[in-house]
């Protein structure tokens, strides 16, 4: 486990370097997971063993610092980590987001513009959270109701019924679950759906094949996006099949010539 000090604040962003030479693959995590936990199967499966691999911790979670006066919007995560990224040197980084983390993943692409080689998004946030999506159920709880009872009964009824979900969740500050949930529920301006689509850069979109059907599949891919079905898999899909994911993330980068 290694550490980026940020320059305003001090915190510790803590993520996991796994030495390669091609091409880094950058990992960001959604909600109530954490990158440490969910995807070193993926990283270590044969297709990406070349690859450097940066799993990182979002501010908040998982081994990184939990700072409480941090605003934990989906702008602000990208913006440390678009700093962190650069003074790491990387270049020609493929970046993976998963859920939330893809709207991270968005915006931070922007942000990187030359350093970025392509993105990799599994289910991510492109709009704001529709009702019954687990962002929207803990914003539409206020702060004090959230932080006082909310994240308890969440986390209880987590480790009952997803227990590696509920594992990582442990791990959430509450008031990073909140906020970061909050601006899921706002959207982005403009919108993810569209930062996506402006993207100028090669840029793919992974489904599990136990979620489907989803009407983005065609939309997706009539906006240019390439858009790849992860078999046996759910949401979770760097849990329920890493094998798979990993084959398909390195295909997509295949098919991808690097930059001169």
């Amino acid at each position: 486990m290694k550490e980026y000090r940020l320059k305003r604040g001090g915190s510790a962003v803590r993520y996991q370097d796994l030495p390669g030479e091609q091409p880094p693959l950058v990992f960001l995590h959604g909600l109530g997971c954490t990158s440490s936990f969910e995807y070193p199967a993926v990283a270590a499966q044969p297709p990406l063993r070349g690859h450097r691999a940066i799993l990182i911790d979002l501010l908040g979670t998982g081994y990184s610092d939990r700072p409480t006066d941090f605003g934990y919007t989906v702008e602000e995560h990208a913006a440390y980590l678009f700093e962190m990224l650069v003074s790491l040197k990387l270049e020609q980084i493929v970046l993976f987001g998963h859920s939330l983390g893809g709207a991270v993943a968005i915006c931070l692409a922007g942000l990187l513009k030359d350093r970025l080689r392509q993105l990799v998004l599994a289910e991510s946030n492109l709009d704001p959270s529709p009702a019954g999506a687990m962002s929207r159920r803990i914003a539409s709880q206020s702060y004090e109701a959230f932080l006082s009872r909310g994240y308890d009964d969440l986390l209880a009824r987590a480790r009952r019924g997803n227990p590696l979900w509920g594992a990582t969740l442990a791990s959430w500050l509450p008031e990073a679950a909140w906020r970061i949930s909050s601006s899921a529920a706002r959207g982005g301006t403009p919108s993810w759906r569209q930062q996506l689509y402006d993207l100028p850069k090669p840029k793919s979109y992974l489904f599990g094949e136990k979620t489907l059907p989803s009407e983005d599949v065609d939309v997706l891919r009539s906006h240019g996006i390439r858009v790849e079905i992860i078999p046996h898999a759910g949401h979770s899909m760097g849990l329920d099949n890493p094998a798979a994911l990993a084959e398909t993330i390195a295909s997509i980068i295949a098919d991808c010539p690097e930059e001169t």
